[in-house]
C-alpha cells in the first residue's frame, strides 16, 4: 500500500477510526436510576438510544456552534425522552443523563499508532463528521494531545465525503494532498472522499473481513 511520495501528514477518522462509543444503553439506564430512582429497563433505554442516535447522524451539522450545539442536544434529549415512553420523567433528568452516557474509548492501538507516526516526524489531523464537541470526545479518550489539528464536519460546514473537511484537515496539517494519508473505516465516506481530493487513503478493519485493509492503526507507520 505504500506510495511514491513522502508522507508529511496523516488524517485519521475518529469514530470507529480511533475511538469507539461505550455501549450508551447501560450508562442511560444507570444514570437516570441514579438520579431519579426511575429504571426505565434494559429494552427501554436500548430502544430510547437508537433512537436518539439516529437522530444526531442526521442532524449533526447543527453543532457547528455552542448555541447550535445546545439546541441539537435538547433536540436529541427530547427524541430520546419521547423513545423512552416513560413521560414522569422531566425531559431536563433525561438530558442530562444522555450526555453522562456518552463515553468515547481509545481503540488499544490508536494511542500507539499516533505516537509513531508523530515520531516518524509526520503531522497527525483528526478529520471526522461530529459536532464542535469533537476536541473534548478527543481528550476524553486520551487522544487529544496526540493530534496537531482537529476537524469537524459541523465546523466546517460539510460532512465527509465532501471535498471540504478534507481539505481543512490539509490546511491544518500544512500540506498538499500528494503529501497526506488518510485512514478511516469507512470505504465510502473516509476511503473514496479522500481519494475524490487527491489524498491516499487507506481503510482500517479490525475485523479483518475487508480486502485492501490494516487490520490494526499499528500498521500505519509502515506505509509511508
Amino acid at each position: 500500500m505504500a506510495g511514491d511520495s513522502v508522507v508529511r501528514a496523516v488524517l485519521f477518522d475518529a469514530l470507529g477510526t480511533l475511538v469507539h462509543l461505550e455501549p450508551p444503553a447501560p450508562r442511560l439506564r444507570a444514570e437516570l436510576e441514579r438520579t431519579t430512582g426511575v429504571d426505565v429497563g434494559a429494552e427501554a433505554a436500548e430502544r430510547g438510544f437508537a433512537a436518539e442516535i439516529g437522530y444526531y447522524v442526521q442532524n449533526h451539522m447543527r453543532g457547528g456552534d455552542e448555541a447550535g450545539l445546545e439546541r441539537l442536544r435538547d433536540d436529541c434529549a427530547a427524541v430520546l425522552h419521547d423513545a423512552l415512553g416513560r413521560h414522569g420523567l422531566e425531559r431536563a433528568a433525561v438530558r442530562r443523563a444522555m450526555l453522562a452516557s456518552l463515553v468515547f474509548t481509545a481503540f488499544a492501538d490508536a494511542a500507539p499508532a499516533l505516537e509513531a507516526v508523530r515520531a516518524a516526524g509526520a503531522g497527525v489531523v483528526v478529520v471526522s463528521n461530529w459536532d464542535r464537541s469533537l476536541p473534548t470526545a478527543m481528550h476524553q479518550a486520551g487522544l487529544g494531545d496526540l493530534v496537531d489539528g482537529i476537524v469537524s464536519s459541523a465546523a466546517v460546514g460539510r460532512a465527509k465525503p465532501a471535498p471540504e473537511p478534507f481539505l481543512a484537515g490539509l490546511r491544518l496539517a500544512q500540506v498538499p494532498a500528494a503529501e497526506a494519508l488518510f485512514v478511516g473505516d469507512s470505504p465510502d465516506t473516509d476511503v473514496a472522499g479522500a481519494e475524490a481530493v487527491g489524498i491516499r487513503a487507506v481503510l482500517v478493519d479490525r475485523t479483518g473481513a475487508a480486502r485492501d485493509a490494516i487490520a490494526s492503526l499499528e500498521s500505519v507507520p509502515s506505509l509511508f
